[in-house]
């Protein structure tokens, strides 16, 4: 598979529900700090209970969420994982594994921080995202 170009990152990018009030200018800075891999059937992308230190977005591929060795959720083109990571660095809370060859787009949280400090409002907008899923969380459970 050839590279994904800066327009396509850009795309893919815009998809993501943590990136969604994010501006053009932001996710182009977002998507030039991320790198292509690629990953091996069987591979594992992510291992809970390691420390997250960064975000996949998958371009081409599939893999498998597992908790405690049990499959929970199945990943394909355009879906990714480890965003909240970006934010708090905390261990994963599952395992995710390449079902055949897959290419992801990864970007680390230092990077991440990085852009947040050059561009506040890609912070902001990010900010207003995880509040209004909060709120949003809130108001399902008060009642």
């Amino acid at each position: 598979m050839a590279g994904v170009d800066r327009d396509e990152r850009i795309s893919l990018l815009r998809g993501v529900a943590l990136f969604r009030g994010v501006a053009d200018d932001g996710l182009a800075a977002i998507a030039d700090k991320a790198t292509e891999v690629a990953y091996e059937a069987g591979r594992t992308i992510v291992r809970q209970g390691e420390v997250g230190t960064g975000f996949f977005l998958i371009v081409s591929g599939g893999a498998r969420v597992m908790r405690a060795g049990e499959t929970i959720a199945a990943l394909g083109p355009g879906q990714f994982l480890g965003e909240l990571s970006l934010l708090d660095q905390q261990p994963r809370i599952a395992t995710v594994v390449a079902e055949g060859p897959t290419t992801c787009l990864a970007l680390a949280s230092w990077d991440f921080e990085a852009i947040l400090a050059s561009q506040p409002g890609v912070a902001l907008a990010i900010l207003r995202g995880v509040a209004s899923r909060l709120r949003a969380l809130s108001e399902d459970h008060a009642h």
